[in-house]
């Protein structure tokens, strides 16, 4: 049981020569952050630089049967923070990852399970954060999350990802 004010230990990072096992990295987050496993998660998959969800929409639904905007600007918002924190244990950096600032824009409605998708906002972004906390020890990246029901975009969200000083 999480306690309020304290910290959940990270995960240790994966080997030099190894990536996040996706399956492992999402069952820690389930255990760090209550409601995730309330989400609807059913697979996270990693594609270039890009990070993906497969959800199923029933956890998320509204009054109307429809996705509820508060559950998939949730959803955007921490998909953002994943993609985040996986790019830095990629290069070896345990840090903590804050959303600095999110938007989000519903484009119509989600009326089955979906998949949400997550990539840098610029094609120099993840450079730009190595960058940034190689001189100053703290970096931040926009990203971009789409929601798409089959092959209707429903939401585009952007967010800014923060990386904090180490220690």
């Amino acid at each position: 049981m999480r306690e309020i004010g304290v910290p959940h230990p990270r995960p240790p990072l994966p080997a030099a020569d190894s990536e996040d096992d996706m399956a492992a990295f999402l069952a820690w987050l389930g255990e760090a952050i209550p409601m995730v496993p309330a989400l609807g998660i059913r697979e996270m998959t990693r594609d270039g630089d890009g990070l993906a969800w497969s959800l199923s929409l029933t956890p998320s639904l509204n009054d109307k049967g429809t996705g509820f905007g508060g559950a998939l600007a949730a959803q955007t918002t921490l998909l953002g923070w994943c993609w985040t924190t996986l790019w830095l244990r990629r290069h070896g950096l345990a840090r903590d990852v804050v959303v600095a600032e999110a938007s989000q824009r519903f484009l119509a409605p989600v009326t089955g399970d979906y998949r949400l998708t997550c990539e840098p906002e610029a094609a120099g972004g993840p450079e730009a954060l190595a960058e940034r906390l190689a001189q100053r020890g703290k970096g931040r990246i926009a990203l971009v999350q789409r929601l798409w029901c089959g092959d209707t975009l429903c939401l585009e969200a952007r967010g800014d990802y923060a990386v904090l000083p180490d220690g």
